[in-house]
């Protein structure tokens, strides 16, 4: 295991960040046990100027509230009364920024997650969502605003790095009433992937 990113990683610029979170892992800590999923799509949210972010126009509420902390932080929440998102805040404190982890490989603890997963038939099926990432690796509210240092959630840089033949950029994933915002091209993802969360055979 490599050493996690450092914390100037988070201080970048969002898009920056959103790209460069691809083939990244992400490590879950609980317990004695230790999971680990290679992110193969994230989507960039860029604060008070984004009709799309939970920030949109400088709101600022307890829900949201981690996203105003200094990047490489944890911002988690609830959605559609039945799914926890996980996002990774970036740059300084007050900006409220955040990359989305929409979809992973799960590369280390598969037969724990399966059985968080029970109705995920296929390995490409246990998070090939934000929602199912969470669930896959016990992520909840609990953990909203925690620090990615390695105590309970860290990241570490790829293997190999990723060229940008390898990135597909799309528009994001479930905004559609968020005005121009909606068409943004800020969804990242690799090329050809099948844990990504659109994949089709």
């Amino acid at each position: 295991m490599t050493e996690t990113l450092p914390h100037d990683f988070y201080l970048q610029d969002t898009v920056t960040v959103a790209r460069a979170l691809l083939g990244c892992t992400l490590w879950r800590k609980r317990g004695r046990e230790l999971f680990a999923a290679r992110l193969v799509e994230t989507e960039a949210y860029l604060g008070a100027n984004d009709l799309a972010s939970h920030a949109r126009r400088g709101l600022r509420s307890a829900r949201n509230a981690s996203m105003y902390l200094e990047g490489g932080h944890a911002y988690i929440y609830f959605t559609y009364g039945m799914h926890w998102c996980l996002n990774v805040v970036t740059q300084e404190a007050d900006i409220a920024e955040a990359v989305l982890l929409r979809a992973a490989e799960p590369i280390r603890g598969i037969e724990s997650i399966h059985k968080r997963r029970p109705k995920a038939k296929r390995d490409f099926d246990l998070m090939n969502g934000p929602g199912k990432l969470c669930s896959a690796l016990d992520i909840d509210g609990r953990l909203d605003g925690e620090p990615l240092d390695g105590k309970r959630l860290f990241l570490t840089a790829p293997e190999h790095p990723i060229g940008d033949s390898e990135i597909v950029i799309s528009r994001r994933v479930g905004i559609d009433g968020s005005g121009d915002a909606a068409v943004w091209p800020l969804r990242f993802y690799l090329r050809g992937n099948r844990y990504v969360s659109a994949y089709r055979t």
